[in-house]
């Protein structure tokens, strides 16, 4: 059961980040509700990969870093989780 909640929480954050990714292709969006929210759930966790990962010319790279990560670190929860349960 907490593997299948871990596991939701991990798709709904990677739908988020996917959703303000295609955001920023539509400047517009960004001032809704919608957008506002998307960049205060997203921009903490892009932001720190973006320290790192300066944009090359007009890409950013951070995102497809941070997505990467977020797989790494839900498949590293779960390994811990199968060694305490």
């Amino acid at each position: 059961m907490i593997y299948y909640v871990i596991a939701q929480v991990f798709m709904i954050y990677r739908f988020l980040l996917l959703g303000y990714i295609l955001m920023s292709w539509i400047p517009s969006l960004q001032g809704s509700a919608v957008g506002r929210f998307l960049h205060a759930v997203c921009e903490p966790y892009l932001g720190f990969f973006r320290k790192f990962i300066p944009p090359i010319g007009m890409i950013d790279f951070s995102p497809i870093i941070g997505i990467f990560a977020l797989s790494f670190i839900e498949k590293g929860i779960f390994i811990v989780l199968s060694y305490i349960l």
